[in-house]
């Protein structure tokens, strides 16, 4: 664990309800999103990420454009992508989209590279989802190159090969700072380890400590090739409120919404109050008081030896007012108390 714990916030621009219960449109969410980070970085968050999908549920398809208006608008919150789905774009732009946002916010730029949970990005832009694997492998090894900042020469399938190209604009300060977004699979935890990216964690359900092994893995393959100890980070959803019993009331309703769009689309039942409960009580679901929230975060960083700890802060319809509280409270009072908890 680095020396200070990192705390951030994420969200992927879910479509929230407005004051009449209606969906927002797409454009408000995106304006709304962009105060959300000016606040996060007004309480004092380290770090704010936006995600990308291509679908009627989530508001934002270009991170790095709301992004980019977060970064006018900041002076001290880090910004990045949570993820940039690397195989259905482009590596060479997404260098260049993130070194340009580095250049832009003064060096406060990150890229969290996935393959993303969800899939409509592929047919929209013509990739075929046979080529899942490859495209995340072949891509990875490219826009690892294009972080070295040397000149590149490389060969692939997905794409035509690069000969001696240079990529533009640089990184002023060093390397854009590069981390791979794992669910699970022990491949893509040893895959980070190769390239040397910090690993971050997608802990989005079940008990957190199941995931200790792939922290074991990661450190032992780091080891064994002789590349220095990197960060590591987990991302879970949650929410924040004055009270226990408020902070579960608000946000059931509307994560159970999201929970059950996404699941319908994927053949799991829908969720039971039982099974929201027993997340919050012995699964990733960060939800409670600040007191009861930070005690959790602390466990789990302990347990992981975290040096990021990233809370996916929206939910489904859940509205601008009450994600902007939970912000407040999670910048001002949930990362003191963690930092007290793990001194």
């Amino acid at each position: 664990m680095s020396e200070r714990l990192e705390l951030g916030l994420d969200t992927f621009g879910d479509v929230t309800s407005g004051a009449d219960g209606r969906p927002q449109h797409h454009a408000q969410v995106v304006r709304d999103v962009v105060e959300q980070g000016v606040l996060a970085d007004e309480v004092g968050v380290d770090f704010f990420g936006v995600g990308e999908h291509h679908r009627a549920d989530f508001a934002v398809s270009a991170p790095e454009i709301v992004l980019a208006a977060i970064a006018g608008r900041t002076r001290r919150v880090r910004l990045g992508s949570a993820v940039t789905v690397l195989s259905s774009d482009e590596p060479v732009r997404v260098f260049q989209r993130f070194s340009t946002l580095d250049a832009a916010s003064n060096g406060r730029a990150e890229v969290i590279l996935g393959r993303g949970s969800f899939t409509e990005s592929f047919p929209l832009f013509g990739y075929e989802l046979g080529q899942y694997e490859t495209l995340f492998e072949e891509k990875l090894e490219l826009f690892a190159a294009l972080v070295s900042q040397e000149t590149v020469t490389w060969r692939g399938s997905v794409r035509p090969p690069l000969v001696d190209q240079r990529v533009f604009p640089p990184v002023e300060g060093g390397r854009l700072k590069t981390w791979i977004g794992v669910g699970g699979s022990p491949q893509s935890v040893v895959r980070a380890a190769g390239y040397g990216f910090p690993l971050l964690l997608a802990i989005i359900g079940g008990e957190p400590g199941r995931f200790k092994a792939y922290v074991d893995l990661y450190t032992r393959a780091l080891d064994q090739i002789e590349k220095p100890r990197q960060p590591i980070g987990a991302h879970s959803p949650g929410y924040v409120a004055d009270t226990d019993a408020q902070a579960r009331e608000e946000f059931w309703p509307d994560y159970k919404a999201m929970r059950d769009l996404i699941g319908a689309e994927r053949g799991w039942p829908a969720m039971a109050r039982t099974e929201y409960d027993d997340e919050i009580e012995r699964g990733s679901l960060y939800v409670g008081s600040p007191e009861t929230v930070a005690r959790k975060i602390a466990a789990t960083v302990k347990l992981l030896g975290l040096s990021r700890f990233q809370l996916k802060y929206s939910a489904g319809p859940l509205p601008h007012d009450r994600l902007k509280r939970c912000i407040e409270l999670y910048g001002g009072q949930v990362a003191p108390l963690v930092r007290d908890m793990i001194a």
